[in-house]
């Protein structure tokens, strides 16, 4: 819409400025250019309507205008038949042509107005889908940082666990040697004990015998 109005603001400013000098043949079908200021000069050529001329002067007692045509043929033309703007036929026809191009031009803005906001749409949908994703992985991350910050808890807990157990296999295993060795011990022990209370059987074994002998001795001799 700006471009359609600077196009017009420029438009009007330079319809204003070639006036001055540019004048239009009226919407009369032909007007003839001839060589002086009257119809009894020779015609030159004649000029359809709207055609544009560059007017170089003007004679208002014989009512001719002297004027250039665009591919530099000058003569003279009634005064009557110009005019400082164009036929309304051919502004008409130009204001159709500039409609046309302004429906046009609103056209391809229309579409790019729907593109651009398709695209728009679609961006805010992929913005929204990262969005979620990010949201998500944030989460995920919080979890899993989580989850290592008590499996680091876990593993040195596992570790003074793992530590314990190996105090406490050092332990079992000296106590089990010990009770090895008390058992050992009390094996011997035992062992002498047995030995003794044999030893001790054979002596009494020995000595009893001699004890009953002499007694029977003692009494066969009273």
């Amino acid at each position: 819409m700006k471009k359609t109005i600077i196009f017009f603001l420029v438009c009007a400013a330079t319809t204003t400025a070639y006036a001055e000098t540019t004048r239009y043949i009226t919407d009369r079908l032909e007007v003839t250019m001839r060589s002086g200021e009257s119809n009894q000069h020779k015609i030159l050529r004649m000029l359809g309507s709207g055609t544009a001329l560059e007017l170089i002067q003007t004679n208002p007692d014989s009512g001719y205008s002297q004027v250039r045509t665009a591919d530099g043929s000058q003569g003279w033309v009634i005064t009557r038949y110009l005019e400082q703007q164009r036929s309304a036929r051919d502004r008409l026809a130009i204001t159709e042509k500039q409609l046309a191009r302004i429906k046009s031009e609103n056209k391809a803005l229309n579409d790019k107005l729907a593109q651009l906001t398709q695209e728009n749409s679609e961006l805010r949908s992929t913005t929204s889908k990262l969005t979620a994703a990010n949201e998500k992985q944030s989460k995920e991350f919080t979890r899993v940082r989580n989850i290592s910050s008590n499996a680091l808890a876990l593993d040195s807990e596992n570790t003074t666990l793992r530590e314990q157990t190996r105090q406490l296999e050092r332990s079992h295993q000296a106590l089990q040697l010990e009770n090895d060795s008390l058992k050992d011990r009390s094996d011997r022990d035992w062992f002498i004990v047995g030995a003794g209370v044999i030893l001790l059987g054979m002596i009494i074994g020995l000595i009893i015998p001699k004890i009953r002998w002499r007694k029977k001795s003692d009494w066969s001799s009273l």
